[in-house]
């Protein structure tokens, strides 16, 4: 990662769907709020969030875990958004939920404490989120040992 901007356009596509331009050579994402607002054709700004988070635990995870020479692979995650209303009666994520699951057995992987203990530290994405949000995570094998 670098500390360059990144920059992600958006163009009204119809009512609440827009395309999404991540940039020159990747495809574009149709988002779309789902119904009643919108048709629910694309993903919602909800579960961008969730992917996003979900993407950087993942890989940080996986960066970690390769920087002692290990194979985690395949890695799984799934990110789920608490959402409910503020004092002023306004919807908002009141936590999101992440479920990171291994592709091997715990047993099979060297410094996996250490790698536990630091990965979430990697990410940039879910600290920040974690700044405004609460972020729980929880880690398993791929025998669904829970080690987080």
């Amino acid at each position: 990662m670098s500390d360059t901007p990144v920059t992600v356009r958006l163009a009204q596509r119809h009512d609440f769907q827009f395309d999404t331009h991540f940039g020159p050579d990747l495809p574009v994402l149709v988002t779309d709020e789902p119904a009643p607002l919108g048709q629910g054709t694309g993903p919602s700004p909800m579960q961008l969030l969730c992917a996003a988070v979900g993407n950087c635990l993942s890989a940080s995870m996986l960066f970690s875990l390769r920087k002692f020479k290990q194979q985690p692979e395949p890695i799984g995650c799934e990110v789920s958004a608490e959402v409910g209303r503020n004092a002023d009666k306004r919807l908002r994520v009141l936590g999101l939920h992440a479920r990171l699951t291994l592709g091997v057995p715990a047993a099979s992987l060297e410094h996996l404490d250490r790698v536990l203990g630091s990965f979430e530290e990697f990410c940039t994405v879910t600290a920040s989120v974690r700044a405004s949000i609460p972020v729980t995570v929880a880690v398993f094998d791929a025998q669904g040992v829970q080690l987080k």
